[in-house]
């Protein structure tokens, strides 16, 4: 496979200096697969929970660090967190005032759910995660209808409130037409919610033109599990209401601190949770680290990757990172675990990924696992 190469930080440079992995610190060139994933080797599970880069555990590693010795600080906190949201943003191809902070999709998803109608139609995919779901139907007076992912476009109607959609499905890896939908929604006065949780980090989603753009890191960006954001387009900004407002809602959080005034922010960080500061610590850098590759030869090495396997196994190629099969006895899974390579199995599948980690080694060891439980 011929290697492609992206703009990264040194690890060192970052570790030694407790700044933003950017400050201070050359440019190198690193090749795909990206030796700063250390563990890299026989993971195949991108898409159950991202592992971190070097940078990423000297971010935490001196956190931990400093709040263990009595050097945390909030204001050093507030800044890492502010420069999370300007990767965030570029990772979504918006503004940083666009971006809202969180914990989890759901939360997000939540919101919007807590906002729509009485009786207003959903529209969403069979089989789609909980968290793009399940808020619409605890509401229990919404009008929420599941159809096929290959319909999604066709199935918006003038009587549709809102479209929620991964981009890319969790269980099968199937890469929704997001273009599509989102132009069908448009023209029928709909309001979209794309969640990119599986896609962002190999799939670029800085065109996606939805009203409401969102993600968790901790899968394909390898952040610490308890970071989110999410876009949030004119409409929604206005129309979706921030029951999670809290002293983080403001302009200025240190000036929101107190009642009895509402303080909501002009733009998107309404909506903001206040972060999980630790876990920030770790997805400022992740973050930056992912904003700062070339997509097109990520997707393009990812892509490349996925579809070796696919043709091992006799599988047809196709555009996901993420490769599922039937698997309903779990044998598959058993035999990939077996030969100590990191996989998962949803929805009766097993379900492989690749990605900045990976190389061709990884592609043949899965494939011969796999295929011992069929000789």
């Amino acid at each position: 496979m011929t290697a492609t190469t992206f703009a990264s930080t040194g690890a060192d440079a970052f570790a030694s200096s407790g700044a933003s992995a950017a400050t201070g610190a050359s440019a190198a060139t690193t090749t795909l697969p990206d030796p700063r994933f250390t563990a890299g080797r026989g993971y195949l599970a991108a898409c159950t929970l991202g592992i971190p880069a070097a940078p990423t555990v000297a971010a935490v590693t001196r956190d931990l660090e400093r709040w263990r010795d009595g050097r945390a600080s909030a204001a050093e906190y507030t800044g890492l967190v502010e420069r999370a949201r300007g990767h965030a943003a570029t990772l979504l191809g918006t503004s940083a005032d666009r971006v809202a902070l969180g914990s989890q999709v759901s939360v997000f998803t939540s919101l919007v759910a807590a906002s729509a109608p009485a009786d207003a139609e959903v529209l969403c995919v069979d089989g789609d995660f909980s968290s793009v779901v399940a808020p619409f139907l605890a509401r229990g007076d919404l009008n929420v209808r599941h159809v096929p992912l290959a319909h999604l476009a066709d199935e918006v109607r003038r009587s549709t409130w809102l479209v929620a959609f991964s981009l890319v499905q969790s269980a099968t890896g199937e890469v929704a037409d997001a273009a599509s939908v989102v132009a069908a929604a448009r023209t029928a006065g709909a309001l979209t919610l794309v969640d990119t949780t599986q896609a962002t980090g190999w799939l670029p989603t800085t065109d996606l033109g939805a009203d409401l753009v969102v993600c968790h890191a901790y899968k394909w960006l390898s952040a610490p599990r308890g970071a989110a954001f999410m876009s949030v387009g004119e409409r929604a900004l206005d129309e979706i209401t921030p029951l999670t407002a809290g002293w983080y809602s403001g302009d200025d959080p240190w000036a929101s601190c107190y009642g009895p005034e509402l303080h909501l922010s002009t733009g998107a960080r309404r909506f903001d949770v206040s972060p999980a500061w630790h876990a920030w610590a770790g997805a400022e850098v992740a973050l930056e680290l992912a904003a700062g590759r070339d997509p097109a030869a990520v997707l393009a090495h990812d892509l490349a990757l996925a579809n070796a396997f696919r043709a091992q196994l006799g599988l047809e190629a196709s555009d996901s990172a993420i490769v599922t099969w039937p698997d309903p006895d779990g044998d598959d899974l058993a035999a990939l675990t077996a030969a100590g390579l990191v996989a998962s199995g949803r929805a009766g599948r097993a379900r492989v990924a690749f990605h900045v980690w990976n190389d061709g080694e990884d592609v043949e060891l899965a494939a011969s696992a796999v295929r011992s439980t069929r000789s």
